[in-house]
């Protein structure tokens, strides 16, 4: 049987309550665009041929008519609902919570969409991730294959130097490896390059370096179908264990779902690492360094005019 060839799975649930509507996401691009455009753009050329945006269901009709367009020019575009009460059968959400539940929620919202045929890459709507990881990502998932029932995992990481802003600390998820595979991620806070150029995070009030070249995650993972399985048995320990702890705030996150796959040993995840400059608009500050960017990387010939 002809093996399924990747989709990408896009967290966009967010994008509306981040933006104030998602007519009014910043255009960045010099043609206009978003970021968004990009990575599909990048992902089209890299091999990807289908979608899933991610989605909370009263933005279909703005997204549909803001990215969704754009985007079927390039690939198959389908949808997933992220909503407090699209569960595994059993559960249900605390009453009166209204925030979302996590990045680890969003992707198995995408499970029926995918119905476990397909491995897929899940990445960010609003980060700028560039070409290289793409490719490499795409790489991985059209060679990968499943033994004994161990999920294939890869992960692309950014050198953290290559993810700061001078706006800002930033948030991000540091990684160790072991011979090309991700071994653990920890979460880092308030990491910033001080006036001595020497990058550091904060931890129980005291400074600590992260030397450079580290490589971060950025939330573009890569999964073989069984992970969908794995993350829906986790969601449920979530629910169990987690959750009553913080009925209205906790959330489960993806890394922290791939890091206890990999510490139980129900995967493994390839480290992929790139020299790319990861863009984002952490600070409204940030905009006017991402517009330059993109002008740049457009004058250059990296991207077509009219993408």
């Amino acid at each position: 049987m002809k093996k399924a060839a990747p989709a990408l799975v896009v967290m966009a649930a967010g994008l509306g309550s981040r933006y104030g509507g998602l007519k009014q996401i910043d255009p960045v691009g010099p043609g206009g665009q978003i970021i968004l455009d990009y990575s599909i753009y990048d992902a089209a050329r890299a091999g990807f041929s289908r979608v899933v945006f991610v989605i909370r269901p009263e933005l279909e009709q703005a997204f549909e008519q803001t990215i969704a367009t754009r985007a079927r020019r390039h690939m198959q575009v389908d949808y997933a609902y992220q909503t407090l009460d699209n569960l595994p059968e059993g559960l249900s959400t605390p009453a009166g919570r209204t925030k979302p539940l996590g990045t680890g929620h969003a992707v198995w919202c995408a499970a029926p969409v995918l119905a476990g045929q397909q491995p897929f890459a899940v990445i960010n709507a609003d980060d700028f991730y560039g070409a290289d990881a793409f490719q490499q990502m795409y790489g991985f998932l059209s060679k990968a294959e499943e033994q004994n029932d161990l999920c294939r995992c890869c992960m692309v990481g950014y050198k953290v130097e290559n993810t700061l802003t001078e706006n800002g600390t930033v948030a991000r998820g540091v990684c160790q490896g072991k011979d090309g595979y991700l071994t653990s991620i920890v979460e880092r806070t308030a990491i910033a390059r001080g006036a001595d150029g020497i990058i550091r995070y904060e931890e129980s009030g005291k400074y600590k370096e992260i030397p450079e070249g580290t490589p971060v995650s950025m939330n573009i993972w890569g999964f073989t179908p069984s992970f969908m399985d794995k993350l829906t048995e986790l969601l449920r320990a979530f629910f169990a264990e987690k959750l009553p702890q913080n009925p209205q705030k906790a959330e489960f996150y993806l890394p922290g779902a791939v890091d206890n796959l990999l510490h139980q040993g129900k995967a493994d995840a390839r480290l992929l690492t790139t020299d790319a400059r990861w863009f984002g608009v952490t600070y409204r500050e940030d905009k006017a360094l991402v517009q330059q960017a993109l002008a740049q990387m457009t004058q250059a010939g990296i991207y077509p005019a009219g993408l």
